[in-house]
Parts: C-alpha cells; structure tokens; sequence
C-alpha cells in the first residue's frame, strides 16, 4: 500500500512547479518584444527592419499586445507574400516570423492614385510590388502586364496557366481603362479578347488551336490581329501589301 503522506507530498511539489511554470509564463507574456528579439526565417530578402516598418505595431511592445492573426495579414499584404505564419515563443522569448515569397514570372504595370506603379505579377495573378522582389536573384522574365488591377486577378491567372499548359509564348498583356482586354502572342501577334472574362478558357482554346494549325500549313501570310471577341466567328485579319 503506498504512503498517503508521501502521495500528497508529490502532489504538493506538482502543484508549486505548476503554479510556478504558469507564473513565469504570465511573466514573460507581459515582457516588452524588441526588434531584436523578432526572428525571420523562409527568406534572406527579408528582415526584421522590414516586419517593423511594415506593420503597425510600435517596438518595443508587450508580448500580450501583439495579435499574431492581424500581423500575419499586414505583412502578407504589405511584402506581398503568398503567406506568413507568426508565433509567440515564451523559451526562447521572442516573435517567430516564417514567410514565404511569391515568384515573380511577369513584369507588370498599374495604376494607383493616378500614377503609373511598377512591379511583378505572379502565376496566381497577384501584384508585387517592385520593392519586395530581390531583382539581383530575378531570372529574365518575357511577358508584360498592363493595367493591372485587383479584379483583373482571377482571368490573368488563366492567361498565364494557359501559356505553360498549351505552350503560348504571350509576351504582352493589357488591360485597358474600360477593362477591354487584349493580349500579345509572338507568332499570332495582338489578339483581341474583350469584355467578358467567363469567355476566357474557349478563346485560349481557339489561340492554342491556332498556333498549332498555323505551324503545321507554314502560314505565312503577316498577322495583323485576331478578333476572338465573338469566339464563335473568329476574324483573322492580314497586313495587305
């Protein structure tokens, strides 16, 4: 039979180890973070100075003030990152920040508060902005995106699945003012898309049929553009000499 006196001694010693892990936990949770105590990992392009400068929080700042959720969106949104995990670490004290970066695979251009604004566009049709690519590490990119735009996001991301999928070798794409959409394609030249972006996976259908048909006849003749407005009566005009 065991001891209850030495039960309740264990118990005893249990329940201060408990008390006095939970206490310095609360402790170190109310302990000011400083920019050196943020580490980041997933990128060498970004550092600490950059989650400070990109998030609203002011350093130092208590441990218990910082919402991991509302960082993670700032700095997603501010650096242009395809995601970001943010912990609180109590041993080690410190902010555990892990990124991962979107990779660029077009030059784009948009338009914000009536200035021309440079950066990346990714496969997923998102924006980057120019200062949070390492364009020392950049491949040569061939394509060109104009009048980017948030909405625009969605049927960019189609264009640019198709071009690896069906082969394409798009080297422009633009979005103008009113959202009339046209695209470059270094064989078939400038081909008009339109208005309507639910009509978008039967035009880069028709544009991969086209290419393939047009290198099996050795067509010859010099394209001027390709109307696929209307995919059902598609108009190939022709320079005329």
């Amino acid at each position: 039979m065991k001891n209850p006196q030495k039960l309740n001694n264990t118990s005893f010693l249990f329940l201060i180890l408990f008390l006095f892990s939970s206490s310095l936990v609360s402790l170190k949770t109310l302990k000011k973070v400083n920019i050196q105590d943020i580490s980041v990992s997933g990128s060498e392009f970004f550092s600490k100075n950059d989650v400070v400068k990109n998030s609203d929080l002011e350093f130092p700042i208590r441990m218990i003030f910082i919402k991991t959720n509302l960082l993670e969106k700032e700095l997603k949104k501010n650096l242009s990152l395809k995601n970001v995990s943010v912990r609180k670490q109590i041993f080690p004290f410190g902010l555990k920040i892990e990124v991962n970066p979107r990779k660029p695979i077009a030059y784009g251009e948009r338009i914000l508060n009536n200035e021309k604004v440079f950066g990346f566009i990714d496969k997923e049709g998102i924006f980057i902005n120019k200062q949070n690519i390492d364009e020392k590490n950049l491949n040569e990119l061939t394509l060109q995106v104009f009048g980017w735009k948030e909405k625009f996001k969605k049927i960019l991301s189609e264009i640019l699945k198709a071009q690896e999928n069906y082969e394409l070798e798009l080297i422009k794409v633009n979005f103008s003012p009113n959202g009339f959409l046209t695209v470059e394609e270094k064989d078939l030249k400038r081909i008009l898309l339109g208005f309507n972006p639910d009509l978008i996976n039967i035009q880069l259908q028709i544009i991969s049929s086209l290419k393939n048909e047009f290198k099996k006849i050795n067509f010859s003749e010099k394209i001027d553009n390709i109307d696929l407005t209307n995919p059902n009566k598609p108009k190939i005009k022709v320079f005329k000499p």
